[in-house]
């Protein structure tokens, strides 16, 4: 059994932490996240720190404590520091640059593609290859960069396409043309 929902989450100086009818609110130097929380658990803030409470023993609760546990640190961790996923893209040809808002993409189809960000997300280029995209919500961050790298994913052969910085990639011998 996962131990995670019983852990205390430390709340850092500069952010401040409101809690109330199930809506928690967290504000920090970077911006401002809420969300509802399930009914089943409740939160004890007190100080610089919350713990997530849960109101009966049942598995359910249990797992949901553990996941608003785990939410609620990615709130208040993401409201301090922030999040970043940095992406690279491979392959002759294949590039990246920023317009505006939006990224338009090189990846070796007949046309580019101009991918809009989302709301609350900021987005650079490096090197004509590498983006990196940060945010205060780290799911929002994870999904959008899934999005782009689902564009074009990375190939086993040559290794061409989008893919994660820290990502690696099984390469596969090509065929070898013997009899």
């Amino acid at each position: 059994m996962s131990r995670v929902g019983k852990k205390v989450i430390t709340i850092p100086q500069k952010t401040s932490v409101d809690f109330k009818d199930h809506v928690l609110v967290v504000k920090g130097e970077k911006g401002t996240l809420s969300r509802t929380i399930h009914p089943g658990v409740d939160l004890s803030v007190g100080g610089d720190s919350i713990s997530v409470v849960i109101e009966n023993e049942d598995r359910k609760s249990r797992s949901i404590q553990g996941l608003t546990r785990s939410l609620v640190a990615n709130m208040v961790e993401g409201v301090s520091k922030g999040f970043e996923k940095v992406l690279e893209i491979n392959g002759i040809g294949y590039r990246a640059e920023m317009k505006g808002n939006s990224i338009l993409l090189n990846l070796g189809y007949s046309h580019p593609i101009d991918f809009a960000l989302p709301e609350g997300i900021s987005a650079t280029v490096d090197k004509n290859n590498v983006i990196r995209l940060s945010g205060i919500d780290k799911e929002k961050v994870g999904q959008t960069a899934a999005s782009i790298r689902k564009l074009r994913k990375p190939e086993p052969y040559k290794g061409k396409g989008i893919k994660y910085a820290d990502e690696y990639i099984q390469r596969k011998a090509g065929k070898t043309g013997t009899k």
